[in-house]
């Protein structure tokens, strides 16, 4: 008697550093590919910077996002979100 196939099970969720990676990975795909379209990088930003505030919005509610966005200046200044340049 031969046995049924199995069927395939949900993949566990990755862990969070994993997620944060995978989705870097997608948006960096659809940033190049607007960029390739021709859509300005300030307009993507800015775009993109709405869809995020408005997501954590919808998951964690107004004050706490405004208490987040709080804190960006400083990390902006500390250099959280600079790129480093390659140097030759």
């Amino acid at each position: 008697m031969s046995r049924p196939a199995a069927f395939p099970t949900a993949r566990d969720p990755l862990p969070d550093h994993e997620q944060k990676q995978t989705a870097l990975s997608y948006l960096s795909e659809a940033w190049a590919e607007a960029r390739h379209d021709g859509v300005d990088g300030d307009c993507l930003a800015q775009a993109s910077l709405f869809a995020a505030l408005a997501e954590l919005v919808s998951t964690y509610g107004e004050d706490a996002v405004a208490k987040f966005a709080d804190g960006l200046s400083a990390r902006v200044r500390n250099g959280e979100f600079s790129l480093a340049l390659a140097k030759q």
